[in-house]
């Protein structure tokens, strides 16, 4: 009797690898970036993304309530990790397209040397290097948000941002608290000015 054949096996999906540092920010490995979030978290790079557009006012989302850590909190424009090997800027681009459906060119790296520790509700630690990165866009221009990511946004003008974020700091994520009071020190109310000039950008 002839035996029916069968499609061979699919390989395993690759893992979302986040790499490693060590106290001096230098790559030492890299980890599953699943795996590697718990109540232990070690150091690892990552990026912060603004969007300010060309009427001053400045991109909040509002993190998806299916989120492992701080679902539901109001935070920058996206965040992510960059895969071993890949530029920051193109680790950039990438994620506020997954996000948020918008394309961008390169940002301008407005806090090179940011980096934070917090601790979540659920006990899940975020430790990263996290330079902070910031584009000008369009006033009116379309966003398509990822509903597994995003679940609301609102564009705010950075003058109350800045207010908002001095005067009730756990209103948004813990990272967008230190970030916005640091932007705010160096920029006071012209962030764009951070920038050479408005990047241009489509969705």
């Amino acid at each position: 009797m002839a035996s029916i054949p069968t499609a061979p096996p699919e390989p395993p999906a690759p893992l979302d690898l986040v790499v490693l540092l060590d106290d001096t920010a230098r790559p030492t490995g890299t980890a599953d970036r699943l795996g590697v979030h718990t109540d232990d978290t070690p150091l690892h790079l990552a990026f912060s993304l603004y969007v300010l557009d060309t009427d001053g006012r400045l991109l909040l989302t509002r993190r998806a309530l299916g989120k492992r850590t701080w679902p539901g909190v109001w935070t920058n424009a996206c965040c992510g990790h960059p895969r071993p090997g890949e530029d920051m800027a193109d680790a950039v681009r990438r994620r506020v397209h997954e996000e948020l459906g918008l394309r961008i060119d390169d940002p301008a790296v407005v806090l090179p040397d940011f980096r934070y520790r917090a601790v979540d509700v659920s006990g899940v630690v975020e430790h990263e290097v996290c330079p902070v990165h910031l584009v000008v866009v369009p006033a009116g221009i379309t966003l398509l948000p990822d509903p597994e990511e995003v679940a609301d946004l609102t564009w705010v003008p950075w003058p109350d941002v800045r207010a908002l974020v001095a005067a009730a700091p756990s209103l948004v994520s813990p990272w967008m608290a230190l970030q916005v009071a640091e932007l705010g020190e160096r920029h006071g109310d012209a962030l764009a000015a951070a920038v050479a000039g408005p990047t241009e950008a489509g969705s």
